[in-house]
């Protein structure tokens, strides 16, 4: 059983929970709870912007679930020379006076998510893609060259 509290951060491929040093997501603790304002519905897509972020050998990759965004309304930036930002809108729907709306679930407003990278990245590299609703962005590392090993001889 892990010990680092669930409101880390859930990892989506096992029970465990854990804390992403590099996120500069803030923790939230009231954003479960119900809200009448209209506050909550008009920021709600800053909670609904969910990232995964997967380290290979040769990049970082991020993949963000953003459905129903067009390539225009998102945007990838870096920052400071070691911060991915991923920020977009999403518009409400234009309301028809003789429409009736039964329920209203789907976010709008604006969203931003911000990750700090390790210093082993190509900032200036970096490639965006958006397909079916899922942003992909990649940044790949600096290559490393093989630690050499040497042998040093013991006096004594």
């Amino acid at each position: 059983m892990s010990m680092i509290p669930s409101f880390f951060g859930n990892n989506r491929r096992g029970s465990s929970s854990f804390f992403d040093p590099f996120s500069l997501d803030v923790w939230d603790p009231f954003k479960d709870f119900p809200s009448s304002s209209s506050f909550s519905r008009e920021n709600s897509a800053i909670v609904n912007a969910r990232v995964d972020w997967r380290e290979t050998p040769e990049a970082h990759v991020f993949k963000a679930d953003l459905p129903g965004l067009k390539k225009e309304e998102v945007k990838v930036e870096v920052e400071d020379n070691n911060v991915l930002k991923i920020s977009g809108q999403r518009h409400v729907e234009k309301e028809d006076k003789s429409d009736t709306w039964h329920r209203v679930e789907r976010s709008s407003g604006q969203f931003t998510r911000k990750f700090r990278l390790p210093e082993n990245v190509k900032m200036d590299q970096v490639k965006a893609a958006l397909e079916n609703g899922v942003l992909t962005v990649t940044v790949p590392k600096v290559e490393t060259e093989k630690a050499s090993v040497r042998s040093v001889q013991i006096s004594g």
